[in-house]
C-alpha cells in the first residue's frame, strides 16, 4: 500500500503508511468520539447562556458572541483545517485538532470571575472553533480512507448519524450539568477527547501525507472573507440589516472571497483549494442540498429550544427532549440513507430526504400555535426523517468525487458550506423572529392600553430577551409596564408561536429550494477504481 491512499489510489508524494492494517471499527470510533464534541458543542452553551451571562456579568452583545466566536472560527478555518491534514496527515492534524479544542474547553471552563471574563471567554471560544476547523475534516478524511469505496456509505453513515444525534445530548448535558456547575458544559470534553485519542492510537491508522506547498495567501483570503460576512450576518441582528457596518462586512466578505476564488484559479501548483470540483455536475448538487439543507439543520436546535421554553414552559431538560424525538426520526433514516447510497447512490436519498423534511417543517410550524408537544411530535420526528435521508449520502458523495483523493481538501469545502450555511440561518431567522415577534408583542400590549411607543419599546425588549437565549424565567423589572407584561405572559407566548412559524415555514421552504438542487444530481455513482464521474 505504499503510496496510496487508504484504498488503493496513488497519492504524490505520500509517506510510506504503517506496515499494521488500521482497524476499522476503531478507527471509525475514534473519530466519532472526535467530532462529537464539536456537534455537542453547538447545542450546549446555548442551554447554559443565562448561568454564564448572570455569573461573569456579560452583557448580551457579550453572551452572543461566546457563542458566535466559535461558529465565527470555525467557518474561517474549515477550509484551511482540510488542507493542512492533506499536507500534514489525516491523523496528526486530527490529534492536533483534539488537542487544541479540548485545552480550550478547559480553559472556558477555567474562566475567572471580573472584568476581563468577556474577553476570555470569547478568546478560548474562537480557539476552540480553530480546533474543530481541523479536528472535523481530518476526521473524516480519516474515515474515507479507512474504508473502501464500497463500504464508505454505510460507515459514514453511522458517522454522520451517531455523532449528529449527539447533538441532542447538548441540552441534556446542558441542562443537567449547569444543575451543578455551568463550568461543567467544558469540561466534559476532557473525558470524550482522552477515549477518542486512545482510540486512535489503538487504531493503528497510517499518517498518508502529501509533500505539498501550502497556499499561504490563499488561506489567508478564504479566513478573511468568510470571517467577515459571517460576522455580518451574525451581528445583523444587533447592528441592523440597515447598518452600514453590516453590508460592509458582508458585502466586504463577499468581495474578497471572490477575489479568493480568482487568486485560486490562477495558482498553477496545490492551490488550498481545487476549484475544478465544482465542474462536476454531481459535486456542486451535492454541495447545494448541504447548503440548503443546513440552513435549517443547525439553527433548527437554538430556535426549537428556545420556543420550547418561551412557548411551551418547557425546562431546559425538557426542552432537550422535546429536541430528542427529532434525531428519533434523522438517527433511523440515516442508517437507511447510508444503504441507498452503496446500492443506488446518493439521488434517491436526497430526493427522499428533502421532500420529507420539507413536509415536515411545514406540518411542524402548522402546529407550533397548538403549544402542545402531543400535537407536535409526529412532525418532529418526520422533518428529522428527512435530514437523516440526506446528509449522510451528500456528504459522502461529494467526497468520493475529490480530485486525486485530496479528501481533507473536499472535506473542508463541504463543511464550509454547511458552516457558512448555519450563519446565514441564524442570522436571517433570528432576524425575522425578532421582528415578527416584536410586532405581535406590541400589538397584543397595545389592546391591553399601553400607548403604541411604549408598546414598541417593551415589545422590542421582550424580543431581545426571549430570542437572546432559550431562557424561560419571568420578565425582571419593577413599574407598571413589567408588570403588564407579566400579566400578558400566556399571550406572549402565543405571539411568540406565532412568530416562530415564520421561521419554521423558512425552514421547509429551504428543505424545498435542497429538492429542486437534489434534481439536478445527475445520478452518476463513485465505484471503486473511479476517482469522480461528470454528468
Amino acid at each position: 500500500m505504499s503510496g496510496e491512499s487508504g484504498f488503493g489510489r496513488p497519492v504524490k508524494g505520500a509517506a510510506a503508511p504503517q506496515d499494521r492494517a488500521p482497524h476499522q471499527r476503531l478507527a471509525l470510533a475514534a473519530m466519532m468520539f472526535a467530532v462529537s464534541m464539536t456537534f455537542i458543542d453547538q447545542t450546549i452553551v446555548a442551554i447554559a447562556a443565562p448561568d454564564i451571562t448572570d455569573e461573569l456579568g456579560l452583557s448580551s452583545a457579550g453572551m452572543r458572541w461566546v457563542v458566535n466566536a466559535y461558529l465565527l472560527a470555525l467557518a474561517a478555518f474549515f477550509a484551511l483545517g482540510g488542507r493542512l491534514a492533506d499536507v500534514f496527515g489525516h491523523r496528526r492534524v486530527m490529534l492536533v485538532g483534539t488537542l487544541v479544542f479540548v485545552v480550550s474547553s478547559i480553559l472556558c471552563g477555567c474562566v475567572p470571575a471580573g472584568g476581563f471574563a468577556q474577553s476570555w471567554m470569547i478568546i478560548f471560544r474562537a480557539t476552540q472553533g480553530l480546533g474543530a476547523a481541523l479536528m472535523f475534516p481530518a476526521a473524516l478524511a480519516v474515515v474515507v480512507a479507512v474504508f473502501p469505496v464500497e463500504r464508505r456509505g454505510r460507515a459514514l453513515a453511522l458517522f454522520f448519524g451517531v455523532s449528529g444525534g449527539l447533538t441532542a445530548l447538548g441540552p441534556l448535558l446542558g441542562g443537567w450539568l449547569t444543575t451543578w456547575t455551568w463550568r461543567a458544559i467544558f469540561w466534559v470534553n476532557v473525558p470524550v477527547a482522552l477515549i477518542a485519542i486512545a482510540l486512535t492510537v489503538l487504531a493503528h491508522i497510517p499518517n498518508v501525507v502529501r509533500r505539498e506547498r501550502l497556499d499561504v495567501p490563499g488561506a489567508a483570503l478564504v479566513a478573511v472573507g468568510m470571517g467577515l460576512s459571517v460576522l455580518g450576518l451574525q451581528q445583523a441582528s444587533g447592528w441592523g440589516w440597515g447598518a452600514a457596518t453590516t453590508w460592509l462586512c458582508v458585502g466586504g466578505g463577499l468581495a474578497v472571497l471572490v477575489i479568493f476564488c480568482l487568486y485560486e484559479l490562477r495558482v498553477a501548483e496545490n492551490p488550498l483549494i481545487k476549484l475544478q470540483v465544482f465542474r462536476d455536475r454531481a459535486f456542486a448538487a451535492d454541495s447545494a442540498v448541504l447548503f440548503f439543507a443546513m440552513l435549517a439543520f443547525v439553527p433548527l436546535f437554538f430556535f426549537a429550544s428556545v420556543y420550547a421554553q418561551v412557548s411551551l414552559g418547557s425546562t431546559p431538560n425538557e426542552a432537550a427532549l422535546y429536541l430528542l424525538y427529532f434525531f428519533i426520526g434523522f438517527a433511523v433514516t440515516s442508517q437507511i440513507g447510508g444503504r441507498i447510497l452503496d446500492k443506488r447512490g446518493a439521488r434517491p436519498a436526497m430526493l427522499l430526504g428533502c421532500a420529507l423534511g420539507a413536509a415536515g417543517f411545514a406540518l411542524w410550524a402548522g402546529k407550533l400555535t397548538d403549544l402542545s408537544f402531543s400535537a407536535q411530535w409526529p412532525y418532529v420526528v418526520l422533518a428529522g426523517a428527512g435530514i437523516g435521508f440526506l446528509l449522510a449520502p451528500a456528504s459522502t458523495d461529494a467526497v468520493n468525487r475529490s480530485i486525486n483523493a485530496s479528501y481533507g481538501e473536499v472535506t473542508g469545502i463541504t463543511q464550509t458550506v454547511r458552516n457558512y450555511a448555519a450563519a446565514v440561518g441564524l442570522a436571517v431567522f433570528g432576524t425575522v423572529l425578532a421582528h415578527v415577534t416584536t410586532d405581535r408583542v406590541a400589538q397584543t400590549l397595545e389592546s391591553r392600553g399601553l400607548p403604541e411607543q411604549l408598546a414598541r419599546q417593551a415589545a422590542r425588549n421582550v424580543a431581545q430577551s426571549v430570542t437572546g437565549h432559550g431562557d424561560g424565567r419571568e420578565p425582571a423589572g419593577e413599574g407598571p409596564i413589567a408588570e403588564l407584561v407579566r400579566k400578558s405572559s400566556q399571550a406572549l407566548r402565543m405571539d411568540f408561536a406565532e412568530a416562530n412559524q415564520w421561521v419554521f415555514y423558512g425552514m421547509a421552504i429551504a428543505l424545498g429550494l435542497a429538492f429542486v438542487c437534489a434534481l439536478a444530481h445527475p445520478g452518476t455513482r463513485v465505484t471503486a477504481g473511479t476517482t469522480t464521474t461528470e454528468g
